[in-house]
């Protein structure tokens, strides 16, 4: 996916600012993986909280719901 069609800005919640550093790979799982809890209110709620409480220190890739979510995306193809 180009980064520049990665529009983080349509989420109603909040992404952390380096994740326009990540390469193009990493910015495309993000984008999935945001979409996908985007579908569930409560891992919706529960990525907020670590984000609002983990402040400049939360990271998205290395979060627990994105590494279970990248392991169950990933045995799946």
């Amino acid at each position: 996916m180009d980064p520049s069609n990665t529009t983080f800005k349509d989420f109603v919640i909040p992404i952390p600012g380096i994740v326009h550093s990540y390469d193009d790979i990493k910015q495309k799982e993000i984008y999935d993986y945001l979409t996908h809890i985007m579908k569930d209110d409560q891992q919706k709620k529960a990525y907020v909280i670590a984000f609002e409480h983990l402040g400049s220190s939360f990271n998205i890739y290395k979060s627990n719901g994105f590494k279970e979510w990248w392991k169950s995306h990933t045995q799946n193809k």
